[in-house]
């Protein structure tokens, strides 16, 4: 079981946070005081961290400069209600692992959580990732279904990489557009529509099982046939 360390002052969303990732089998500590906050976090045991940015005590960023210069490599989800690019990256930059702005949906948080846990579990060596018989070989860049070359675009190849290193999961068009176009992206945009649908049709050829899905009204997943 996974533990995860909430720290984060507003008792309503500190709640939410509990109680979504209690129902998804972690173990949760809450602390509402950024020194409380470091000082557990530092003492370790803790698979990931939630870390408020604006927080009583000690604020968010510097909570998280300290875990890093201290060698604490503990996961970090940053969230925060500041939602320009330049606090983004200021708690990237500082160390963050992901930064999610309030308000939000505590599903999306935590399956960036799952994915900031799926990371760190990664072997460190994997070099090819592979759904079904679709295969992204990481070092050569190379993509081949049942054997065959699939010609991709440099677009096309970082979409399918996010995908396949979230096989099964599903990721949303918010979480999409961070990791492939970063943060500079228009909500209603169709770029992940149109790169979908090419993507698609080089990894999905017309009698081959489907391996990228839509989930209605979630975000999209590739996956091997059930």
């Amino acid at each position: 079981m996974a533990r995860v360390l909430t720290i984060e002052d507003d008792e309503t969303t500190a709640r939410e946070i509990v109680a979504e990732l209690t129902s998804r089998g972690f173990e949760v500590e809450a602390v509402a005081d950024g020194r409380e906050g470091l000082v557990r976090a530092a003492a370790g045991g803790f698979d990931a961290i939630t870390l408020d940015r604006m927080l009583p005590g000690l604020d968010g960023l510097a909570v998280l400069r300290v875990l890093r210069e201290s060698g604490v490599e503990t996961p970090v989800l940053m969230i925060s209600a500041l939602s320009d690019v330049d606090e983004r990256v200021r708690g990237l930059r500082a160390g963050g692992d992901d930064y999610l702005v309030k308000p939000f949906e505590v599903e999306e948080m935590s399956a960036r959580l799952e994915a900031l846990l799926r990371r760190r579990r990664a072997p460190e060596r994997q070099t090819v990732l592979r759904v079904a018989d679709l295969a992204f070989d990481l070092v050569t860049r190379d993509v081949s279904r049942g054997g065959e070359a699939i010609r991709l675009l440099p677009t096309e190849m970082k979409l399918l990489e996010y995908l396949m290193r979230n096989a099964s999961e599903v990721v949303t068009r918010t979480m999409i557009f961070e990791a492939v176009w970063g943060y500079h992206f228009d909500p209603g945009t169709n770029l992940i529509d149109v790169h979908l649908g090419q993507l698609r049709r080089k990894i999905d050829p017309p009698g081959a099982p489907p391996l990228i899905r839509t989930i209605r009204g979630a975000g999209y997943s590739i996956r091997a046939e059930a």
